[in-house]
């Protein structure tokens, strides 16, 4: 954490120089790099020539500086569109993807374990944001386009706008709107993160070489194959498929085995674990109940393991034969009789004899006679299979399932949360508490709500990290005739939806049997800066006075809740949103904020109290306002502050 809080989003470039630095200081001069000695240390064949393979495009230039582009933007809490804000751990930003992307390098460089986003496929007819002119200079451009507010702040849905094949830079165009995201996204993910990108056919090629620019391709993990519905409507050959690709931050640090649970398997273990608290150690009876579970629900996916219908102390299992074509050979003894259990034909018992004897010990066998045996196979111990590169799921159940949950096709095309489920389940940990979820291109919440049923499912403490822009609504869609003026609003309905239905299961209603946290989620919305130092833009001298008296008040409007300047103060401090944050009290009735139980922020007033208050917390940063000291000595009770906080070992902060 930084002792000063600059409000400007990280500096990536000098990011960068700083881990150059790092491991190689000898390729620096006087704070500099030294392209010479690089060429010295190296030597000419680590270094490229001038005709070397490359992704090229027009703008490439423009996207690059993209990427050293800093924002003083923040987030404002949107308390009334959240659910459980307090208690939650799940983010929810409305706003333009890339100032987010921005906006959050400070707070979360290095903490996201997983990212999936479904971008634009460039299909011709697609809408997203990107420059009209790379030639044209921000401000020259910012001026002729009005596309500035009072703060400041770039109002980028202004670029909003469709990219036609008739383009002459149409698949520039799009490399350039992807190119900051994907470098920035990278950013945000820990060294044993992974990404994972949708697209088709229209934009795969040019992807996987980005990608391999970006995340390097020795960090390369699969392409992957979703088919979906077979098509008749091509002239020659009807695309059923498309791709996700899937990368690493770093490769090696990845688990080397990656698995997935069985479709079906886990209400089959939660109907279990129900039917154990009911019947106890009545096996017969709770294996009867499952047995009649199963005929109740044919038309789910857990039918299909229906032969799992057992139920004993160990788990659900099915009785299964012991023997295998291949296997071991011998004659196998019962050792509770000394019997010779005879071998089928063309047979071979799964196990030795040493083995057998185990398991007869662990229950694990089922004697239907002296010499005639099934094993128990559990279906905890095989409901996890190795993902495939090529899967299949029909496009068409994820629009359907959206419908009933939104009582409305708000949505064309939604990706398949069941599909979403698996990719989060085969890279994350079911027992990591800090495991991040991000999705920058949210649509209708596909990924949020992939989060939560497959949190609900396994116990998992997995959150979501979801951005979506408040692109408008078609007049002619069934979302706008349901009142519903922008795709933000569609996906914050969606897991709304889903919080309240995972609500009623925290609460009995339905089945929730884990000790989690309530379900819910915090919403924020991209604006500007609420402080006016953090958006100076000096132009003459008149400005410069002007400006200088303006900051006698550093805010631009006194905010309705102090939360909005907490937050702001949080994340250009580095601490990400759904820190743990108590609001106290002083006995004379100042408000002050203490963050991770070691900063304490006072916003809204100061006292003699306050600094008796903080003194006994002693937290490691004191941040406050420089206006909330007034009257005739106020310059002279601020150094008496900072050096009575500073003696107490306090680092004393003033925006």
């Amino acid at each position: 954490m930084n002792d000063e809080i600059d409000g400007k989003s990280l500096d990536v470039k000098a990011q960068k120089l700083e881990q150059l630095k790092e491991i190689f200081p000898e390729f620096f001069s006087e704070g500099k790099l030294d392209l010479a000695s690089v060429k010295q240390i190296l030597g000419d064949d680590e270094l490229v020539k001038q005709d070397h393979y490359e992704l090229s495009w027009a703008g490439k230039a423009e996207a690059r500086r993209e990427i050293q582009k800093r924002t003083t933007a923040t987030l404002i809490p949107d308390k009334e569109g959240s659910i459980n804000f307090d208690g939650s751990g799940n983010i929810f930003i409305e706003g333009e993807n890339l100032e987010v992307l921005r906006t959050l390098q400070k707070a979360y460089f290095g903490r996201v374990q997983m990212i999936y986003i479904d971008p634009p496929y460039n299909t011709g007819s697609d809408s997203f944001i990107y420059p009209d002119d790379y030639s044209e200079r921000k401000d020259e451009y910012e001026r002729r386009a009005g596309q500035k507010n009072g703060g400041g702040f770039l109002n980028k849905l202004d670029l909003f706008k469709k990219n036609t094949k008739e383009n002459g830079q149409y698949h520039s165009v799009w490399l350039s709107m992807m190119y900051p995201r994907l470098y920035l996204a990278r950013n945000l993910l820990r060294k044993e993160g992974v990404i994972f990108v949708s697209c088709d056919d229209n934009e795969v090629d040019n992807l996987r070489l980005l990608m391999n620019e970006i995340f390097g391709e020795d960090n390369f993990v699969a392409q992957m194959v979703w088919e979906g519905a077979n098509k008749n409507d091509a002239r020659q050959i009807g695309i059923c498929h498309e791709y996700v690709l899937v990368f690493a931050r770093s490769r090696t640090d990845v688990p080397p085995s990656w698995s997935i649970a069985k479709e079906g398997v886990e209400p089959i273990l939660r109907e279990a674990r129900k039917l154990r608290k009911q019947f106890g150690d009545d096996f017969d009876s709770a294996s009867a109940a499952l047995a009649a579970w199963y005929r109740a629900n044919k038309a789910s996916p857990s039918f299909m393991n229906r032969r799992f219908r057992f139920i004993d102390k160990t788990g659900v299992y099915k009785e299964d034969d012991p023997t295998a074509p291949g296997g071991r050979k011998f004659d196998l003894i019962n050792p509770r009789t000394g019997e010779v259990i005879p071998l089928r034909p063309n047979r071979g018992w799964g196990f030795d004899q040493e083995t057998f004897n185990k398991m007869v010990d662990e229950g694990r066998i089922t004697f239907i006679t002296d010499t005639s045996i099934m094993v128990r196979r559990y279906l905890h111990e095989t409901d996890r299979l190795t993902p495939q590169s090529v899967f299949y799921q029909p496009a068409r159940s994820a629009s359907e399932r959206l419908g009933r949950l939104l009582e409305a096709a708000l949505f064309d095309f939604p990706k398949d949360e069941r599909i979403i489920r698996q990719f989060i389940d085969m890279a994350t940990d079911v027992n990591d508490e800090d495991c991040i979820v991000m999705d920058f291109f949210a649509g209708s919440g596909t990924t949020a709500q992939a989060v939560m049923d497959l949190n609900r499912d396994d116990g998992g403490r997995r959150t979501f990290l979801c951005v979506q822009m408040p692109e408008k609504t078609s007049e002619d869609s069934e979302a706008f005739k349901q009142g519903f003026k922008t795709i933000s609003e569609v996906c914050k309905k969606r897991i709304s939806t889903i919080v309240n239905q995972h609500l009623e299961s925290a609460n009995g209603k339905l089945e929730y049997d884990r000790d989690a946290p309530a379900p819910g989620f915090r919403s924020f919305i991209l604006n500007y800066s609420n402080f006016k130092q953090w958006n100076a833009e000096v132009i003459d001298k008149d400005e410069l006075l002007k400006q200088l008296e303006d900051f006698k008040e550093p805010l631009f409007k006194k905010p309705e809740d102090s939360l909005d300047l907490l937050t702001e103060l949080l994340l250009k401090s580095g601490i990400p949103l759904a820190t743990q944050t108590e609001q106290r009290t002083t006995s004379d009735g100042v408000p002050y904020y203490l963050v991770e139980g070691h900063l304490i922020y006072a916003l809204d007033g100061l006292s003699d109290q306050l600094l008796k208050d903080i003194e006994t917390t002693m937290p490691t940063m004191f941040v406050t306002l420089g206006n909330l000291f007034t009257g005739e000595k106020a310059d002279e009770t601020m150094t008496n502050w900072r050096l009575q906080l500073h003696e107490a070992g306090i680092d004393f902060t003033l925006i």
